[in-house]
């Protein structure tokens, strides 16, 4: 897993046998041991580390008016009961044209209202909940939809 593993050698000095793993992948999940000697006596802890990621179809960039399925998917072993997704912190989604499937939401015609952080929670059938969060672009015109540019003879319009 080198080189995106790292242990603080400063803290190991007051027992903080801590790994820092970074950046995550979906294999990572999994789980972790750790074997502290000090002395004569061997410590031992055991970490699941559990993996959640956001995936969207296409991939970015995504493109305004072009349809867009994003993804929630998690190495939990339960059952999913519930998938809720929140944009911008609010739960819900406007009166445009929204699919919610299984672990995914479909965007019909994404527009550039739609960008900004998009949070998945998954419930489990234990009622765990988890979640994670993707700051979703979109590339689009962000601007009235019949412009009009009015410049001056001689000068530069933008």
């Amino acid at each position: 897993m080198k080189p995106r593993v790292s242990l603080q050698d400063s803290a190991l000095r007051n027992g903080n046998f801590s790994l820092r793993i970074e950046p995550v992948r979906s294999e990572d999940a999994g789980l972790y041991e750790a074997w502290v000697k000090y002395n004569s006596e061997v410590h031992t802890c055991h970490v699941e580390l559990g993996v959640i990621t956001v995936t969207l179809s296409p991939p970015d960039p995504v493109v305004e008016n072009e349809q867009l399925l994003m993804r929630c998917n998690s190495s939990y072993r339960a059952s999913l009961v519930e998938t809720c997704w929140f944009h911008n912190g609010h739960l819900g989604l406007t009166s445009r044209t929204f699919c919610s499937l299984p672990g995914a939401l479909f965007i019909l015609r994404p527009s550039m209202s739609d960008a900004g952080s998009w949070r998945c929670q998954l419930r489990y059938s234990d009622n765990e909940i988890i979640s994670a969060t993707y700051n979703l672009q979109i590339l689009g015109f962000d601007g009235p939809t019949n412009p009009v540019v009015y410049a001056a003879a001689g000068s530069a319009a933008h």
